[in-house]
């Protein structure tokens, strides 16, 4: 068995969903794409994706010495569209990858099985990447087969839709190269027509600024106010451009146990969330990625979620969070109620107003 079946083979038996190998010199594209993405600053305040643009751009900046590029995927498909949540909207809406256990433990583990055989059988040296590292992950499966970039700029599969996790093992062992994927998106545009904060701004260019996923996770401080109200009951991440692709009529449910939805994660209860101080929050979200976005970012989102809900239950959930050591969450505070009950609002502005000296909330009360 040539050592490219031989590792194909064993990638296979660890449970990968796909495998296919790149070359490290074939970025030139997707680097001239990321270039201009930088260029524009649609990056947001993710400065490290501008820092490390030379290594992310060529695999051959990070390590010299990478021969072959190995991407494999792990399906962490639905069991239901996660769309039919936005109906219920006094629930937060979690990202499906983020329902589970943390993929980042799960996939990398199994990463470092398949550079470890790498390794000890062919005698190469591996780096072992998932999403940890300046590695283009989406272009690169594009180029070894695994799937194309659609027109959200996330990577699509003829077998398993939209809902792929991308990890990479770099190698000096010399492998032969897949045929880069057909792109088959075709005229079609849904993705592009449910982003809420149109953050799509053309077909294969994403504004990251504008990006549900980036406002929930990444962005560190306030929301601006035109990306509150399309949010909706998005607490955590927006799988909308995802789940909208027609593709996903060939997806099927995870067969992983480890990506299988925790109860709680699942359309929690924005009342309950609201509840949570730091310790309960790091309880509730144990083992979850959203234990990293922290507590008060987390509330920020739960509270704009609370404002769009129109469920006035939650106006006595919200009143205590014009009080908490956070300016951003007091802001929210403030803005959900005033969102939500305008006579609340009113009747709150004139107890809370003179005390408060954080700009920011100030401007929530104006």
């Amino acid at each position: 068995m040539s050592p490219r079946d031989d590792i194909l083979t064993q990638a296979k038996d660890l449970n990968f969903a796909t495998i296919g190998i790149a070359r490290p010199d074939q970025l030139d594209k997707a680097k001239n794409g990321f270039d201009e993405f930088i260029k524009t600053g649609n990056f947001g305040d993710m400065g490290w994706m501008k820092d490390k643009a030379d290594r992310r751009g060529n695999p051959l900046v990070l390590w010299p010495e990478v021969k072959s590029i190995i991407m494999l995927s792990m399906n962490y498909g639905p069991e239901e569209n996660p769309l039919s949540i936005k109906k219920n909207k006094s629930e937060g809406d979690i990202s499906v990858y983020a329902r589970g256990k943390d993929y980042h433990d799960v996939f990398k583990k199994r990463l470092k099985q398949l550079a470890r055989y790498i390794h000890q059988t062919y005698e190469q040296e591996v780096k072992v990447f998932v999403d940890t590292a300046p590695v283009m992950e989406k272009p690169l499966a594009a180029l070894a087969g695994i799937g194309w970039q659609g027109k959200h700029t996330n990577l699509v599969s003829n077998d398993f839709g939209s809902w792929m996790f991308l990890g990479a093992i770099y190698t000096t062992l010399d492998l032969a190269p897949d045929t880069p994927h057909k792109n088959q998106c075709g005229n079609c545009t849904s993705c592009i027509d449910i982003c809420p904060t149109k953050a799509i701004t053309e077909p294969y260019k994403l504004d990251a600024s504008r990006c549900i996923s980036y406002l929930t996770i990444e962005h560190k401080g306030h929301i601006d106010a035109e990306f509150r109200v399309p949010m909706g009951n998005h607490i955590y991440g927006c799988d909308d451009c995802l789940a909208s692709c027609p593709w996903n009529k060939f997806a099927v449910e995870t067969a992983e146990p480890a990506f299988n939805p925790k109860n709680h994660l699942v359309a929690p209860k924005l009342g309950e969330l609201l509840e949570l101080d730091d310790t309960g929050f790091r309880e509730f979200f144990k083992g979850s990625p959203i234990k990293r976005t922290g507590r008060d970012r987390f509330i920020r989102n739960v509270l704009i979620a609370a404002g769009n809900s129109g469920d006035a239950g939650l106006i006595e959930k919200i009143m205590p969070h014009f009080y908490d050591p956070n300016p951003i969450v007091r802001a929210m505070a403030v803005w959900s109620l005033k969102h939500l009950d305008g006579k609340s609002f009113e009747a709150e502005k004139q107890k809370h107003h003179p005390q408060e000296t954080d700009e920011d909330v100030l401007k929530e009360w104006a």
